[in-house]
């Protein structure tokens, strides 16, 4: 990374997102472009309605969000399918030749989207094999469902009752915890094998659960999984900033209609995509860790997906600016995380 003292300015490789909802239709010449300014690569998360089951579904998925890429923007969406009970074995053959990198594994009903997720991991163990062999990656969402758990333990026993058995019975899977947000996870990654990592959100980083409730309940802070207790906060901002190479990028930018997120039961998700670089560096530069943005954003996830990194880079620079209220959304609006409000640092080029 080249820097100007007294690092003004920030100039690092071109990054990726590894962890990227861009929905479907009109949607994505709203949000596709947010992120094609920052990133040369996102993969893109496969929980349309109906879900991306299909190599097929994935690559016509794929085409249409290259075609709501601007003109002169050099963007590559990262395909991944949805994982369910019955995903058939011999798909994931399919898939390899058709360029799709991983899998997801949602829980069924543990977010947006993800009602036709797996109901018993021990029903995709076939296709898990199948994966193993492909050299395919699993990309997880860490959270258990069950309705006796506290919604803020779920990552924690999820790692204790899923997790650890998958990874025992699928010692070269390799696995990403997507998007962790407990001390418990943050440790569990550093301490396993190769074979693990972990994306962290911008928002993760930057905020606790307090967020959701300041002033009144504020909708756009709500997630999931939701933002935890301090000490949490402090854990990932210490992992994404110390260097490790298990952890790296992931925004889980997620855009729903305002409409929908200011509601009696508004949805989960937070979207950044607006400003994602921009809210990562805000976050290193509060831990006096900017010298460790380029390694987290754009070399830790390529070497974790065994990938090349981009060849390009960004530029940003110590700048205030002023997100838009909203975005235009289809008919709807689509409301930013900070819209309205002042960020310290601004991508210039």
């Amino acid at each position: 990374m080249s820097t100007t003292a007294p690092l003004h300015h920030i100039t690092i490789t071109r990054p990726d997102d590894w962890h990227l909802h861009v929905r479907d239709g009109e949607a994505l010449r709203t949000v596709v472009p947010h992120t094609a300014a920052q990133f040369g690569r996102a993969i893109i998360m496969p929980n349309l309605k109906p879900p991306v089951t299909t190599a097929a579904q994935a690559v016509a998925y794929a085409g249409r969000i290259r075609a709501a890429v601007p003109a002169g923007m050099a963007f590559e969406p990262l395909m991944t399918l949805y994982l369910t009970d019955n995903l058939p074995a011999d798909e994931i053959a399919r898939a390899k030749d058709a360029g799709v990198v991983a899998v997801k594994l949602y829980p069924a009903g543990a977010t947006t989207n993800s009602d036709a997720g797996v109901t018993d991991i021990r029903k995709t163990y076939p296709t898990l094999e199948a994966m193993q062999r492909a050299g395919m990656l699993l990309l997880v969402h860490g959270e258990v469902t069950s309705p006796d758990i506290d919604l803020f333990d779920r990552e924690a026993v999820f790692i204790e009752q899923q997790l650890q058995p998958l990874r025992r019975d699928f010692p070269e899977l390799k696995i990403v915890m997507e998007h962790i947000t407990t001390k418990e996870a943050a440790q569990y990654v550093a301490e396993s094998d190769p074979f693990l990592g972990a994306t962290i959100t911008a928002h993760h980083l930057l905020y606790n659960r307090n967020a959701i409730f300041t002033g009144g309940i504020r909708p756009h802070y709500y997630c999931l999984p939701v933002l935890k207790r301090e000490v949490h906060r402090q854990a990932l901002v210490a992992a994404a900033t110390g260097g490790h190479a298990k952890f790296f990028l992931g925004t889980d930018s997620a855009p729903h209609p305002a409409h929908l997120k200011e509601h009696a039961t508004g949805c989960a998700g937070c979207y950044t995509a607006h400003a994602a670089i921009e809210m990562y560096a805000e976050a290193f530069d509060a831990a006096g860790a900017l010298d460790k943005l380029e390694a987290f954003a754009s070399f830790h996830g390529p070497a974790f997906y065994g990938l090349p990194r981009n060849s390009g880079t960004i530029t940003l620079k110590r700048e205030s600016w002023t997100p838009p209220e909203s975005f235009a959304f289809g008919e709807a609006q689509l409301k930013p995380l900070r819209s309205g409000e002042a960020l310290p640092w601004k991508l210039v080029a």
